[in-house]
């Protein structure tokens, strides 16, 4: 991974027809390399490939449909220099992303959807992005039940870390991430975004993801109650993107990557007066 001396910027590309803020927009494989291009431009670290829809409800995709929309993606963006993440639940996935350049592996499982993605993520060696998780997205909001978020997230993420170990994973290569918005509430998310300091002491990198998810748009609805749009949520983006900065964050993963891009170059200017 590129080593900055910042929080880096990880960007969007969903190549779905469902996805919940774009679904659509990038799902044509031209169109999708040429997005990724313009993420790297607008200043995104990490270009993160994605082929199935994880939005609440979402029904899953098969196999062969995921590999068909994410590989060709993968493999043009990497051969134009870009470093790649891919987004999925499946072992199968993640090796044909890896061969074909990924060089991170972002499953919002944790590795409970598929049991052979730590042992996979072990032998390619590349980064792996565990997120605390509860279940599929026809599951997720009835499982959004906890007592302190934030001591609960930490310790499911804990007993994670310790499963991945022990397929092989080694200690180097794990990236943690609350998981914003799966199995959680607009007040858990909350919580989470204030205690990145607390998740920060189990010791691995942390990525927040906060990028126009359900709980922003409620928080800037109108009078009458009508949630933000996702597409008008970015500046509440922006405002999360720099508090994750501030608390350390390792990577903020977002969907409008300029200002991102900004305001992380300018916790970090801001930090480097202060040392």
């Amino acid at each position: 991974m590129p080593d900055v001396g910042r929080c880096l910027v990880m960007g969007v590309v969903n190549v779905t027809p469902d996805s919940f803020s774009d679904g659509g927009q990038w799902f044509d494989p031209a169109i999708a390399v040429r997005h990724g291009l313009e993420l790297v431009e607008q200043g995104a670290d990490i270009v993160d490939v994605g082929g199935e829809s994880t939005r609440p409800g979402a029904a899953r995709v098969s196999l062969e449909e995921e590999l068909a929309r994410v590989e060709p993606v993968i493999r043009e963006l990497s051969r134009e220099g870009v470093t790649v993440s891919v987004d999925t639940m499946r072992a199968e996935v993640a090796q044909a992303a890896v061969e074909a350049g990924a060089k991170l592996v972002n499953d919002v499982s944790g590795g409970l959807a598929d049991p052979a993605m730590p042992r996979i993520v072990a032998a390619s060696g590349v980064p792996y992005v565990v997120m605390h998780w509860r279940g599929h997205s026809h599951a997720m909001d009835s499982r959004a039940v906890y007592g302190d978020v934030v001591t609960e997230v930490r310790e499911e993420l804990a007993k994670r870390v310790a499963s991945v170990l022990a397929e092989g994973v080694a200690e180097n290569q794990i990236v943690l991430d609350p998981g914003l918005g799966f199995s959680k509430n607009a007040e858990h998310n909350w919580k989470l975004i204030a205690g990145v300091d607390q998740l920060g002491e189990l010791g691995y990198p942390l990525i927040i993801g906060a990028s126009r998810k359900r709980f922003l748009g409620r928080l800037l609805a109108d009078p009458d109650g009508a949630p933000r749009p996702f597409s008008q949520s970015d500046d509440a983006t922006l405002a999360v993107t720099t508090l994750a900065a501030q608390a350390g964050a390792w990577c903020v993963r977002v969907h409008d990557v300029r200002p991102n891009a900004d305001a992380v170059r300018v916790v970090a200017a801001v930090q480097g007066a202060r040392s």
